[in-house]
């Protein structure tokens, strides 16, 4: 159960709270005064604080300037029924999580409240570098014994002495933001923050704001000033996942912060300055956009000083082994059950297959296997049909056999006298099949809704992504998110 420290000498915003998170999992303890707080901290070690701005004794500002002295990491809220521009901008300035005024709007404190301890998760997630035995505790760790894998932590140890701007490259689901953090976590800024930003998950219009922060005025609904997170992370490492679907204008903020360390609100003249070290990623080949002008030049090469190219699954068979194992031991430990067992053929099958989602892919695929086993054991039966019946020669063989059609969709090759079917008509017969067995299965809802599920996964919750990666509108995946009852199982994904 994670904790929440409240600090507000009133009573009622006392009860409201526990109130609000009866339900959930979130144990609240509370201070009267920042000095009871300071004093509460060090035994209590919150996962989280909110706090006046305006109490007894010191206030919630001065006690946020200590915090920062005692634990950088810490997330801080502060709260005030008498919001002013100065000091929203003054708590920002000291590393406040965010800002709130009161009367709360609930379900925006729950969702602030819940961002706010998925980061502190986050900052506390320390990723090893070092080649990783089987008895060690893999619990946040690279894991790989591969040749390929070897380079990578070669290239972390370098990049952890140094303040040098590191560009990771690979395809999604190879564990770009491990390394990431595997860098952050062993350089000299460890104890300062470390914030991740997804670059395609922020629409374009919002993210310069959220890097840069903003004035007020400067756009319909900016009522104050906002700091951006390169603020927020001064003195730290800032994680630009995804850069290469950022804007052109960005990209210049960008490249202005990494020549002189400033940048200037959007809106504002005064320029800001910083000292935030830049990690860059992206599963895109930034060479070919900056040959058709979607990549500015001059900043792929500040990006690119030092580049780690994280390999695909498929390039590291040796490791699987190593990686099932982990997994097999993460999830066991978050149930508080024995590790499943797993049979040769499964490993077998699933050094065969091509994985195209990588490592991620590899690990949704034995958690779910864990869900359905009915024994101790994780059996063939256990695992999707795809993986154990086509190894990964048979799935290059047939993408190379089959043209593609307008908008990139595999189709029939007539080339022979036997056709050879389309990935979509192979998983249809699967489906097909498996409704003959099922007879109570209703296809097209099952894989509505297991789309769903996967794509939500796979975007981290972002709904906005997974609805452009389902193809619909962001109502329409919230309908069926209702429909589905999808909400419940979302908590396990």
């Amino acid at each position: 159960m994670e904790k929440l420290l409240l600090v507000d000498d009133e009573a009622e915003i006392q009860y409201s709270f526990r109130r609000i998170f009866a339900s959930s999992s979130v144990e609240i303890s509370t201070a009267n005064s920042g000095e009871e707080a300071l004093k509460l901290i060090p035994k209590l070690k919150p996962d989280l604080v909110l706090m006046d701005v305006r109490m007894a004794g010191i206030t919630g500002l001065e006690t946020l300037r200590r915090l920062r002295e005692i634990d950088a990491k810490l997330p801080v809220i502060m709260m005030t029924a008498y919001g002013t521009t100065q000091t929203a901008i003054e708590a920002m300035k000291l590393g406040a999580y965010d800002y709130l005024l009161k009367p709360f709007d609930v379900p925006k404190l729950q969702e602030i409240v819940h961002g706010a301890l998925k980061v502190a998760r986050d900052m506390r997630q320390v990723v090893s570098f070092q080649p990783l035995l089987e008895s060690e505790d893999y619990e946040g760790g690279v894991v790989g014994r591969s040749e390929a894998m070897q380079r990578v932590f070669k290239l972390i140890g370098q990049l952890a002495g140094s303040d040098a701007t590191a560009l990771i490259t690979g395809e999604s689901g190879t564990g770009k933001e491990l390394v990431a953090r595997a860098i952050y976590n062993n350089s000299h800024r460890s104890e300062k923050p470390f914030i991740a930003i997804n670059c395609a998950a922020i629409p374009e219009n919002l993210l310069e704001s959220e890097l840069f922060g903003h004035e007020k005025g400067a756009f319909t609904g900016a009522t104050g000033q906002r700091v951006g997170k390169f603020e927020q992370c001064n003195g730290g490492t800032i994680f630009l996942d995804e850069i290469g679907d950022m804007s052109l204008p960005t990209q210049t903020k960008i490249l202005r912060v990494l020549q002189n360390g400033t940048f200037e609100r959007v809106g504002g003249n005064s320029p800001v300055r910083v000292d935030v070290r830049v990690i860059a990623a992206t599963n895109k080949p930034l060479e070919k956009a900056v040959a058709n002008r979607e990549f500015r030049e001059d900043l792929f090469y500040r990006l690119n000083v030092v580049r780690v190219q994280m390999p695909a699954l498929r390039e590291r068979k040796d490791d699987i082994r190593l990686l099932v194992n982990y997994f097999l031991r993460k999830f066991a430990q978050q149930q508080r059950r024995s590790p499943k067992s797993i049979a040769p053929e499964v490993i077998t099958a699933f050094e065969s297959y091509h994985w195209p989602g990588n490592v991620r892919e590899l690990e949704n695929v034995v958690q779910r296997a864990i869900v359905v086993a009915k024994g101790d054991a994780i059996l063939p039966g256990d695992i999707a049909e795809e993986i154990i019946r086509r190894p990964a020669s048979a799935v290059v063989a047939s993408e190379a056999a089959l043209p593609s059609a307008p908008g990139g969709v595999a189709v029939e090759s007539h080339s022979s006298s036997e056709s050879v079917p389309t990935d979509l008509s192979s998983l249809a017969r699967l489906l097909f099949q498996w409704a003959r067995r099922e007879k109570s299965l209703k296809v097209i809802p099952a894989v509505e809704r297991e789309l769903i599920i996967n794509a939500l996964a796979e975007t981290k919750g972002n709904q906005v992504q997974a609805a452009k990666l389902l193809g619909v509108t962001r109502a329409t995946l919230r309908k069926r998110v209702d429909k589905f009852g999808i909400k419940q199982e979302l908590s396990i994904t």
